[in-house]
């Protein structure tokens, strides 16, 4: 961007700067800290100036938005167009419950429905399974059958709302329930738009939400793109989250790095069962963190663009632009919000919001300020849907396509996650990809390791959180904190009584044992699924058949 000779004279002028100014200003008002960094140990110099990006080519490093290596993102026009979908992660209680809230997000502006379900849901057990005690309702919304579903969706056009589920083991069962309503809806498989998060490595090495092993579990992956490629267009069929290996202690070029390996690992497995790459992967989503360090979060951003571009043009030979792209979804950091002065997170959630807009996000949920205490209130939602709105309408950052660009930290800073995240995948491909390095405990190991990093500076003093370790207050405990109804545990308990009395039990059999068959040939297993689904069989039924095909995965110990 600068000839040799004119950053020799920056360079000089710098250093001028630096001993006639600098050093004065020290002697008497010393730094705050000897070193500043990034948590990825990313040096924070002083200043930037062009010799800090000396060496970028404008056309090949960042170009125009909307064109390859989309470092300034994969729209032309971005916000200018329209904003990113608002999309309020949801769910708690039975399916009654969750379908008020979404309408009532809906009514104050919310543009897209994000579902949490329940642990058990997560798992594959119905909520009258034994292991579900105490967890129904808890942590996400309740769905044992199409009958749940049909509830949860009551009212719901779904030919004119996006909807996002985060799930994973069962992704495939939830998929077809959500096809199977809207077919009862009127709404055909093409007509549908919206996400399944379906990305079972992450759980493996930071979430926990498995059942099968995993290769059968990347075998149903596969067979969700063949299907969905075919009849489900709009569908993205998998958001392959960074978010939660940062909330488990990754570093911001850990999750940039150990989410790119694992969409690496998933095209490659498309690749390995037939697919052709650019019939899959222009549905392809991701899904990161807004985290705390505003100028390296919209780097990593940034960052993870355009190193998505280069795997997928280079590595895979994809041939489609659309295959290029990195689309993404990001949540404000959960793990950064505190039980202490729960107001102030508030703020964090803004900063971490605007990090994600600045950053060129397709999608947004603004965690809400009550999270740590326990699922949010409707003030709460309310306020961090808000905070979406004002950041799209007031704040003037939305009104030109990243506005950063240019600046010299943010573009070095962007270059350094680029380097170091590639130094991470180049060691996990000599590992054999990441499903083995996730079995040889590499990254579960890293992770843990930065984390350990982080939670010693907290307690040390050395980062600081305002309200936890410095700037505390006597506090009265929280008041309205919303509790979950234990009875709907046992109203779930009593509806899935109803169903399996009222239900034709004989044609329940036979499309379990068509789930079977379909299980342990190669046929795609989605068409069984909806049949299963259309004839009331419920998701532990259906997952207690793959157990018995597929087995179920048992987590080594990492040392």
């Amino acid at each position: 961007m600068f000839d040799e000779d004119k950053v020799k004279e920056i360079k000089k002028a710098r250093e001028e700067w630096e001993e006639k100014f600098v050093q004065k200003t020290i002697s008497h008002f010393p730094e705050r800290k000897v070193r500043f960094q990034t948590d990825s140990g990313i040096e924070v110099k002083r200043i930037y100036t062009p010799e800090d990006i000396k060496d970028m080519d404008y056309m090949n490093d960042l170009g125009f938005p909307g064109e390859y290596p989309y470092t300034r993102g994969v729209q032309p026009t971005l916000y200018r167009g329209r904003f990113w979908t608002m999309r309020q992660y949801a769910g708690f209680g039975d399916a009654e419950e969750s379908n008020a809230r979404y309408k009532y997000l809906l009514s104050q502006g919310q543009t897209g429905l994000s579902i949490a379900f329940d642990l058990p849901t997560q798992i594959g057990y119905d909520s009258d399974h034994p292991l579900a005690e105490g967890e129904v309702g808890r942590v996400g919304v309740a769905i044992s059958s199409l009958a749940d579903m049909e509830i949860l969706f009551d009212g719901i056009p779904l030919d004119r709302v996006s909807t996002s589920m985060t799930i994973n083991a069962p992704a495939a069962i939830l998929l077809a329930m959500y096809i199977a309503v809207a077919e009862k809806q009127g709404v055909s498989m093409d007509k549908l738009d919206g996400t399944i998060q379906n990305d079972i490595l992450k759980e493996y090495v930071a979430r926990g939400t498995y059942i099968f092993p995993p290769g059968p579990s990347m075998r149903l992956i596969t067979d969700i793109f063949e299907f969905c490629s075919k009849n489900v267009p709009k569908w993205n069929t998998i958001s392959i989250s960074g978010y939660h290996i940062r909330e488990a202690g990754a570093t911001a070029v850990q999750e940039v790095a150990f989410t790119l390996a694992d969409g690496i690992a998933y095209v490659d497995a498309a690749i390995k069962a037939g697919l052709d790459v650019d019939e899959f992967a222009p549905r392809l989503s991701f899904f990161f963190n807004a985290h705390n360090n505003l100028f390296q979060e919209v780097a990593k951003f940034r960052a993870a663009r355009r190193l998505w571009a280069k795997i997928m043009r280079e590595r895979f030979n994809a041939k489609n632009p659309k295959s290029w792209q990195l689309r993404f979804h990001t949540q404000t950091g959960g793990s950064t919000l505190t039980a202490q002065q729960p107001d102030n997170n508030i703020v964090r959630v803004t900063l971490q919001a605007l990090e994600a807009v600045l950053g060129g996000t397709q999608s947004l949920h603004t965690n809400s300020r009550d999270e740590a205490l326990s699922l949010p209130t409707e003030d709460s939602v309310r306020i961090a849907l808000r905070t979406q709105q004002i950041i799209a309408y007031e704040s003037g950052v939305a009104d030109t396509v990243d506005p950063l660009a240019g600046s010299y930290y943010v573009e070095a800073l962007t270059d350094d996650i680029e380097k170091k995240a590639m130094e991470y995948i180049k060691k996990i491909d000599e590992l054999g990809g990441a499903p083995k390095a996730i079995e040889k405990g590499y990254i579960q190991r890293e992770i843990q390791d930065a984390a350990y990093e982080y939670q010693k500076a907290v307690e040390s003093g050395e980062i600081v959180v305002v309200g936890m370790n410095k700037f505390q207050i006597e506090e009265e405990p929280p008041k309205n904190i919303l509790r979950v109804n234990p009875a709907v545990a046992e109203k779930q308990k009593a509806r899935l009584a109803k169903l399996r009395r009222e239900r034709d039990n004989n044609r329940v059999k036979e499309v379990l044992a068509g789930v079977e068959k379909a299980a342990k040939g190669e046929e795609n297993i989605m068409p069984y699924l909806i049949d299963a689904v259309k004839s009331y069989a419920t998701l532990g039924e259906i997952c207690d058949v793959l157990r018995e095909v597929f087995g179920v995965y048992q987590e080594s110990v990492i040392l």
